[in-house]
Parts: structure tokens; sequence; C-alpha cells
């Protein structure tokens, strides 16, 4: 939902006037030209690195760039595609919480950037868009390379504006930057005509944090009324699940989510966009629910009678039918936006607020309460316990044949601590079924779900975070979206491997034509034109490995992370392998295909509670163990 901000002038001038500093002194204004103002403005906003492509409108602006380089203040990254530059951003800002900056020229220029920008928005991620644009004199008049991106990216950028005045760049720099990274975090737009780059002004700095939108002001702090009701249902609860969306991860939540889940014993499941807030190995996680999240957490969704959802948008990938999730719960709706609060499913007790401030005031307000009663959710924990022993996540074995399965689980093995980013299709759900990352180590995709994201992601991440390990994890169609980034990777020695999981297939639409559409494999096969993409890597100038056998495959992944540089592996796996558990379209998440076991209905008795002394027991014992009641 795009927020409501105030009308930014696009016509009128602002007037500069000297701005007081700490010591009272004021700054006079300097004689410069736009390029030179936005520049400045980005180093003063904290910007190390910007992704782009120049081109004809934008030839200011990398002008100026030109000197900052040269004075050491800024990085530029060239990309080979506009859109590689958006996604570079983007993943640069998902891994450090920072706004990501990318640039990119009038006309074909601007509009490569807009799959990224609307990758950005669907998932809530800060960056700044800057564009060039035609002359003032021109805009209108169809001229060369000219779009209204201002237009046409409306309905994808939480906020935009066209500078028509030099004089207005330090004040919108400013307002944007603030704009993409408070409230709900989103893509803001900065389209700059040639000339306003070439024309003085009188320049004073506008600093971070001096802003003043006095139509703009995100709720912070949420209801305390509402904070006690929510407390009050949580303790009443005997089936509660925690549900952690993206929003707790630019909030930076993970510890009071932790810290939430187990004060009150919480089983916690998350979205795609949620992986990594809340550590996948501790005993209450039921990892990533949804269309092909795991049995257990669909189960647990469907049969709990408390949902908390945290940061996230009951979006249709998680909810599958919606009138059946959480069909018996109550719902507690804690988000920033209050345009998703209600939005699909009308919440008990809505909260509106940053997630990391709202949960740290639930915990606070807690504290004054007796500590929870550990009995409380015993018999749910021990129904989940079942639940993952009856229908655990598989990992097949052919004799033949390599599953993608297992190169997931050996990279996890072998790179626990790693960045990984994806693709989208079949290998983007194994790796969120399998991989167990840290908070910000989880980057993919999700609301747009856009094929060629996860190699110019990885640059980003890698060119934030030199010194940590960063994976890309592709299949053989995805790759191929933005498979020339390969030569961004080579120019400045990005040293990220990526890994093609190659089945041949855009394998995603492979399984829903064998499962939906009765075999007809309409387009969907990628083996006629397949690259070599390891005389790919190599012609580049990067290292390419391939793997056929499971006996290669360790040794492989050890000698791709050895490596001092980037690596492209290609991995040959089970042709026909399709991504189970799924939620067939229109059935609710207790209606899986592909489960290993049979239905649950098929499980083992609920636990007993003791008569005598209200032990939860296991439904094996005879006698209370506390007690030594008959059961």
């Amino acid at each position: 939902m795009r927020e409501v901000l105030p009308a930014t002038p696009k016509t009128a001038s602002t007037p500069q006037t000297s701005t007081p500093l700490s010591n009272g002194n004021k700054v006079a204004p300097v004689r410069v030209t736009g390029a030179f103002a936005l520049i400045d403005s980005l180093r003063r906003h904290g910007v190390k690195h910007i992704f782009g492509y120049p081109g004809g409108a934008i030839l200011p602006i990398y002008d100026e760039l030109y000197r900052a380089e040269a004075r050491g203040e800024l990085k530029h990254i060239l990309v080979r595609h506009e859109q590689g530059a958006s996604h570079a951003a983007d993943g640069y800002a998902r891994a450090t919480g920072q706004v990501g900056v990318c640039f990119g020229t009038s006309g074909p220029g601007a509009t490569n950037l807009v799959t990224g920008i609307a990758t950005a928005q669907l998932d809530s991620i800060p960056m700044v868009v800057i564009t060039g644009q035609v002359s003032r004199a021109f805009i209108g008049s169809d001229a060369f390379q000219e779009t209204d991106i201002f237009g046409i990216t409306l309905p994808i950028v939480k906020h935009s504006y066209v500078v028509r005045d030099p004089a207005d760049m330090a004040r919108i720099v400013a307002e944007a930057f603030y704009i993409a990274r408070s409230g709900r975090p989103g893509p803001v737009l900065i389209d700059v005509p040639k000339d306003v780059g070439l024309e003085e002004c009188d320049y004073v700095p506008v600093e971070p944090g001096s802003v003043k939108l006095p139509g703009y002001r995100p709720t912070i702090k949420g209801n305390p009324r509402q904070i006690l009701q929510a407390l009050k249902l949580i303790r009443q609860a005997k089936r509660p699940l925690l549900y952690v969306g993206g929003g707790a991860i630019a909030s930076d939540a993970h510890a009071e989510v932790t810290a939430l889940a187990e004060r009150f014993n919480l089983p916690v499941t998350t979205t795609l966009m949620g992986k990594g807030c809340f550590d996948e190995k501790h005993p209450l996680s039921v990892g990533m629910l949804g269309m092909h999240g795991t049995a257990y957490a669909n189960y647990a969704v469907t049969d709990c009678d408390l949902l908390i959802a945290v940061g996230a948008r009951f979006d249709d990938r998680v909810t599958g039918k919606l009138d059946e999730f959480a069909c018996h719960a109550k719902v507690i709706h804690i988000d920033v936006d209050p345009a998703e609060v209600g939005k699909n499913r009308a919440p008990e007790v809505p909260i509106v607020g940053d997630v990391k401030h709202v949960l740290a005031e639930m915990l606070r307000r807690d504290q004054e309460n007796p500590p929870p009663d550990p009995n409380q959710t015993k018999a749910w924990l021990l129904q989940i316990d079942r639940w993952k022993r009856d229908y655990p996540l598989v990992v097949p074995h052919y004799e033949d044949t390599i599953s993608p399965q297992e190169v997931v689980v050996e990279l996890g093995k072998q790179a626990p601590n790693a960045y990984y980013t994806t693709d989208v299709g079949q290998h983007q759900m194994w790796a969120a079924q399998f991989l167990k990352s840290g908070p910000r180590r989880w980057i993919s995709s999700a609301g747009l779900g856009t094929m060629g994201y996860g190699m110019p992601a990885a640059m980003g991440v890698k060119t934030a975070l030199p010194d940590e390990q960063v994976i890309c994890i592709s299949g053989d169609s995805s790759i191929q979206m933005n498979i020339q980034e390969l030569g961004t990777i080579a120019q400045y020695g990005i040293n990220i491997k990526t890994v093609i999981l190659n089945n041949g297939w855009q394998g995603m639409v492979r399984q829903w034509q064998e499962t939906f559409y009765e075999e007809r494999y309409s387009a969907s096969n990628m083996q006629q034109g397949m690259p070599d993409f390891v005389k790919l890597a190599e012609a580049y100038g990067i290292k390419g490995i391939v793997v056929y056998d499971r006996a290669d495959l360790a040794g492989a992944i050890a000698e791709m992370l050895a490596y001092d540089g980037p690596v492209l592996m290609d991995v040959k796996v089970n042709q026909r392998e399709n991504c189970y558990p799924m939620v067939a379209p229109g059935k609710s998440n207790a209606q899986m295909l592909g489960l290993p076991n049979p239905p649950r209905e098929e499980a083992q008795p609920a636990a007993v509670t003791c008569a005598h002394c209200g032990t939860v027991n296991e439904p094996v014992n005879k006698f209370c163990p506390n007690c030594g009641t008959k059961l």
C-alpha cells in the first residue's frame, strides 16, 4: 500500500537559507550545480556505494560522481543492465538495513529499473532510485529517450519526486532517505532533468535527521490499551502461534521476537520474508508456513486458537484458502502500516506500531504479571512435536541423479553462516525449507517473485559486506534472466559463489503443469539452447565447476567455498523432482500435496492432562509421573 505523503511542489523553488549549526554558527550557501548538490547530499546520508549504468540524460550526475570517486568519497559499481543495479541496491539494503541507491538514465534506462523498484516495493525494502530525465524544456514533447518515469512508477513506489529546481535538491534527497527507511520501508524515486544537473544554485546541505514532514508521521508506539488486551489473550491461549513476517526483519526485532516466544512458550512460524528472524534450530521453531511451508507449520496455523501476526500481511501464498486460514483462532495483528491491519483478516486486537517497539513494550508490561504457566502450552507443543516427527521435510536420494534438496543441505552444512540470496522457483522453496539462516542472511524476492534477482542481489550483499561469505542459489532458467552480470562480478572481483540447480526446466512451471494441467508442458522445457555454464563463466574470467555425481558434490562445494574469487557451479539435478509439501490453489493450508506419511487424522492421540495435578503427559503414559495418578 502506497503511503500518503504531503504534496511536494514540482515547479516552485523552495528558498534556501543559511543552516544553523550546533555551535550557533550558520552555513553560508555555496554556488554549485544541481549534480554536485545531489552527490554531496548522498554522501552526507551515508551512501558509500551506488549501482548504476550511465546514459545521456544522467551524464551531468555521472560527471560529478567521477570527481567524488576520485576524492574517495563514493564508489560506483557499473552493472551490465539497469535491472541488475536495482536488484543489487535491494540486496545491499536487505543485508544491512541501510538505504540502497541505484542510478539509471532516462527512457529505457529508467524503465529497465521498474522490475527492481516493484520488487523492493512488494517486499518493503528501503531504496532511493535516481533517474536522469530529458531537459525541462523538452518534458512532454516525446523527446529522444523520454518517458514519464514518475507516472510509470506511481503504483510501485512509496513516494516520488521530479526535481524542477536545483535549489530543491538537498531537501528532496533528505526527504527521500527519511521516507524510504521510516515507517514501512520502501523505494523512493528521484527523477532529475538533465539541465537541473547542470544548472547552478545556492546550495545549503540538509543533514540527515533534520527533515520535518508534518503530513507524514508513522506510528511507532503501539496503543497501550491494545497491548494489554493482546497480553490478556496470550495468557489465555492454549494453542497460540507466533506468525512472523518481514516487518520484524525490517524493524530489527529479532531479540524481541525470541524473548516473547520464550516467555510464553509460543511456537514460531515465519513467512518467506520473515526467515532468519527466529532461530530455526530453536525447539519452538516450526519453520516456514504457506504454499511450500512445513506440514507442521501449516497444521499448527490451522489448529491454533490464537494467531499473533508480527510484521506480516496475510498474503495469499501464506494463507491458502483465506476463509479457512487460522479459522479457529483469534488474531492479534502488529504492523507499522495501518493499511495492512485488517486488510485480509480482521483481527480481534489490532496494534499499529513499529514491531520492535511494540514487542518491547509488551515484554516490559508483562513483567508486572506473574510468570506464565509453563503447562499452558505444553499439550500444544507436544502435538506440534508429533507433527514434526510424522511429517518431516524429506531429502530424497536417487541412484543415478542428485536431488536438488541434497545440494541445499550440503551447502547449509558447509556454509551455515553465509548470506544466501536466491532466484525464484523450486530452488527458492527448497532453500527456504532447508537453510537455517540468521537475521538478514536470507535474501529472496518474495512478493513479486522476480526471476533474475539472486545474482545481482548477491553482488549488492557482497559489496556491502566484503568480509562475509555470500552464496546465490539459482536455477538454470532464473540465472539466465540477468546472467550478463557475470561481467560486473568479473570487473570488480566480487567474490560471490553462485550455485545453479540445473534440471533443464522452468521447474515450478513444470511442476504446476504436471499437477494441474494434465502434463501439458507448454513452453517450460529449457534444454534446447541451454548454455554450457562452465564455459560461459570462463569466458568472463570466472571459475566454473560442473557436478554430475553425488560422490563429487561435497568435494566440489568445498572447492568452491575455498576458492579465492567468484565461482559459478552448475549442478545437474533430478529433472522430475517436485517441491513438496504444496498447498494447491483454492485449498486450505491443511490440505497439502506430497506429504510422506498418512493424513494427520491417523497420527497419535492427543496428550493427556492429569486430573489430579494438572501435569500434561505424553499419550503413551498410563500413570502421571508427577503424582502417580492413573490417567
